[in-house]
Formats: structure tokens, C-alpha cells, sequence
């Protein structure tokens, strides 16, 4: 009777460490793995291994990339490719999903991610809810990485921060992330919302009340403010926050006490102060809206989230996490975007920024597609406004990227498409941090795997 063997893995890559690495991982799984350090061998193994499942790609492999994956696809269109990339771009991600690679991993890759990866691919993992405010924040891209660097390095600090960004770029992941880091984790981290508190009750919500202190008053309250003594209250919106307000909650902060409605004394606290807004509070104190010594207060140190238009690469890891919650709770099986849905994708400028990616999954999960979402499973108005989107005036930066993809990275026919010189194409590519996957060159830094 023949013996039954289990599914293989083929990993390829050039980096023997990091190799030995991911096949520790992965056979520690129960899974049979493969090794190939060239493209030769890659196409080699393919042929020759019929229960191959998965394969694993460094893009800087010698003499391979993505030509290596289209040659392996063309012998086994059933394979699942996952592609390793020494520096995240946005252009490689979609190189890499025309390609017809299945997912996309940013090196060095952590353990875990890998065997996630591959476990989707395989069809063998088990389905959870991912604690959304658990995690980091997610994105590979280097303003995403900066972000994540400094807002650790403040963490350990005890200085008031003040997060600027667009509507939905996650500013209060952000303040999470700085709590969760930081010696108060183990106190409570409050979240007020300055835009939705009106005047009249201001007090009342920050400060605490005693009993029979008004009409309603049956018993006493802490204050937003007492109840996360030890720990962060984080003000969300402050930019909207009336001068009246502005005023009670400086001296508040300040004196880092303040008194109850219908109290003899004023109550302590110790509280770590972190403060966002999607408001130029500089323009709003030079138009008088806003205090400026509040400001200062505020401001000692500051971190500015950027939008999703700007980090685009970050699209793929932000969909993956998205699509995971949604396969969780709903009992699907969704594997991600078509690679013309992803274009199209990548093309939108997202004014809603990665809330309203968010969102539009969440809406196309009310039909699910059995497997991968095209163009026509996105609501309708999601499809118009990324219709007229496009046929808006792009940016340079944008210009340059449409012009690339258009030729296929070639870039003599992209200049001769913008009506440049080649010269003129690479200055601009320079300019703007545009990278093909044959500019790609191995980073420097910690290794996980």
C-alpha cells in the first residue's frame, strides 16, 4: 500500500541563515520543506516534486525574481507563491501580484507571519479574532516603520504627545500603542472625546461630581480625569474643543488636580497626557481658536501619522489583516483582491484613509465572494468614487508610478511616455523614493528570520 506523504514546502533563497531559519519554523508545523539557492534548482524542484505546495521566494534570488515565479506558475498553476521582499515597495507589491505570487511578506519575516502565511495558503488555519487594539500598528512601508520607531521611543518617556493625521489614519491606535509601551500599561488608559462633550456637562464628565451636587445628582462621580489616576487620558479631537473647555482642562493639566462639582476640595491625580487631532492647531492659534499655552502644554512631543495615499505598499498587510477579521466572523475563506481590483486600489487616493479601507471590506463581506474580490463585488459607490478619482489630475509622484507600471518597469518607454529623458525619469524616481524590484538592495538590521 503506498505510504501517503505529506504536502511540501519549497523555500528559495539566497541567504542560507535566514533559510535554515524558516525551514526550522515551518518543519516544526509538520510540514515536509524543500531548499533551492537558485532559479535552476527552483524550476527543478517544481518539476520534479508533484505534492509541492507552497513556495517561498527571496526576490533578490540570483538570476530569479518574479520571471522565476511566472516560469514556475506556467508548470503548476495550482502552486500558492509567497515572495519575500528585502525592502517593501509598492511597486514590487504589484509586480508581485501580477506575478500571480498569493502573498507578500516584507524581510526580515517573524516566525509567526510565516507560518500564518503559509498555513492560508495550505488551508490550514484555524480561525480567530485578531484583538484589533492589540497589536502594532500595521504597515511595512518606511514612513509606517519611523512611525512605529518613535512612538516607542516616546512610550518610554513620561512627556505629554500630541498626534496629528488625516481622519482615519489611526490616531488612537496610535495612543494605544504609546500606553501599551509605556510603565503606566498596567493603568487604565482613558479616552475622551473632545468634539462630542458640550459645555455644560464638561465638568461634570472631567472632574466628577458629589451627591446632590444638581438636579439628578442621586450619588457621586469620578471624573474622567480621577478614573485614570496611575495611568493616560487620552483627549481625542482636541482641536475641536471650545476655548471654554480649552481653559478648564489647561489649569486641570497644570495643576494636575481639579474639583468635583459640589466638593469643598480639589482632587488629585497623576495622569499621562496624550492629545490628537486632524486640525492644524498652529493656524487655529494664529486665528485665536485655540490656546496657545494649551498648545505648548500639549506639544512636547509630537508624531504626524501619514495617509494611506502616501504609503501605499501598506495596502497589502492592511487588507490581509482586514480580510482575516472578516473570514473570522463571518466562516468565509476570502483570499484577498484580484490583481486588477488591487491596481485600481492602489491607484485611489483613499480620503478616508486606511478607516475607509476598513470599511469597504467590511461592506464587501456582505456578499462575500467565494475566494477573491473583483471589481464587481466592491459597492457601487466605492466604484464611482474611485472612477472619478482617477480621472483627476495626478500627482508628479503619481505620474511617475502610473507611467512605470504602464511599461512594465521598462524604464526608457515609461520616459519616453512622460516626454523625458531618461535621466529626467531616474531624478524623479529618486526624488520620490520609487523603486523597481531590480533597485531593490539587501537591508541592513536585525534578522528574524
Amino acid at each position: 500500500m503506498a505510504r501517503l506523504r505529506r504536502p511540501e514546502i519549497l523555500i528559495a533563497h539566497a541567504d542560507q541563515a535566514r533559510c535554515a531559519g524558516m525551514r526550522a519554523a515551518l518543519t516544526s508545523c509538520a510540514l515536509s520543506v524543500l531548499t533551492a539557492g537558485a532559479a535552476r534548482a527552483v524550476l527543478d524542484q517544481v518539476r520534479a516534486n508533484p505534492n509541492l505546495r507552497v513556495l517561498i521566494i527571496d526576490s533578490d534570488l540570483p538570476e530569479a525574481g518574479l520571471e522565476t515565479v511566472k516560469a514556475a506558475l506556467r508548470l503548476r498553476p495550482d502552486l500558492a507563491v509567497i515572495l519575500l521582499a528585502s525592502k517593501s515597495s509598492e511597486q514590487l507589491a504589484i509586480a508581485a501580484l501580477r506575478s500571480g505570487c498569493r502573498d507578500y511578506l516584507p524581510e526580515p519575516v517573524a516566525a509567526p507571519d510565516l507560518v500564518a502565511s503559509v498555513e492560508r495558503q495550505m488551508g490550514l488555519a484555524q480561525p480567530q479574532y485578531p484583538a484589533e487594539d492589540a497589536g502594532e500598528m500595521i504597515g511595512d512601508s518606511r514612513p509606517m516603520r519611523e512611525v512605529r520607531d518613535y512612538l516607542r521611543k516616546i512610550a518610554a518617556s513620561e512627556a505629554s504627545t500630541l498626534i496629528t493625521g488625516e481622519t482615519g489614519t489611526g490616531k488612537e491606535l496610535a495612543a494605544a500603542m504609546i500606553h501599551r509601551h509605556s510603565a503606566r500599561r498596567s493603568q487604565p488608559l482613558v479616552c475622551i472625546n473632545c468634539a462630542a462633550i458640550p459645555d455644560g456637562l464638561l465638568e461634570s464628565e472631567l472632574f466628577g461630581y458629589e451627591r446632590g451636587a444638581f438636579t439628578g445628582a442621586q450619588t457621586a462621580r469620578e471624573g474622567t480625569l480621577k478614573q485614570a489616576d496611575g495611568g493616560t487620558v487620552f483627549f481625542d479631537e482636541i482641536g475641536d474643543m471650545s476655548p471654554y473647555a480649552q481653559a478648564k482642562v489647561l489649569r486641570a493639566l497644570e495643576s494636575r488636580e481639579a474639583r468635583p462639582l459640589g466638593a469643598r476640595r480639589e482632587v488629585s491625580f497623576d495622569i499621562r497626557v496624550i492629545a490628537a487631532t486632524n486640525r492644524n492647531l498652529e493656524e487655529l492659534m494664529a486665528e485665536q481658536k485655540f490656546r496657545a499655552d494649551l498648545f505648548f502644554r500639549l506639544n512636547v512631543a509630537s508624531v504626524h501619522l501619514p495617509p494611506l495615499r502616501s504609503r501605499k505598499e501598506d495596502l497589502m498587510p492592511l487588507s490581509r489583516h482586514y480580510i482575516g477579521q472578516m473570514n473570522a466572523r463571518s466562516g468565509c475563506n476570502v483570499e484577498g483582491f484580484t490583481p486588477q481590483t488591487l491596481d485600481s486600489l492602489l491607484r485611489y487616493s483613499w480620503p478616508g484613509n486606511v478607516r475607509e479601507l476598513k470599511n469597504l471590506i467590511e461592506a464587501v463581506f456582505i456578499a462575500p465572494p467565494l475566494r477573491w474580490i473583483s471589481l464587481g463585488d466592491l459597492p457601487d459607490t466605492f466604484r464611482r468614487r474611485c472612477e472619478q478619482n482617477l480621472t483627476a489630475p495626478q500627482s508628479e509622484r503619481d505620474r511617475v508610478l502610473s507611467a512605470l507600471i504602464a511599461a512594465n518597469w521598462n524604464k526608457s518607454q515609461a520616459a519616453q511616455k512622460l516626454r523625458w529623458s531618461r535621466m529626467t525619469l531616474y531624478r524623479k524616481m529618486s526624488r520620490y523614493q520609487v523603486l523597481s524590484s531590480s533597485d531593490l538592495r539587501n537591508t541592513s538590521g536585525k534578522q528574524r528570520l
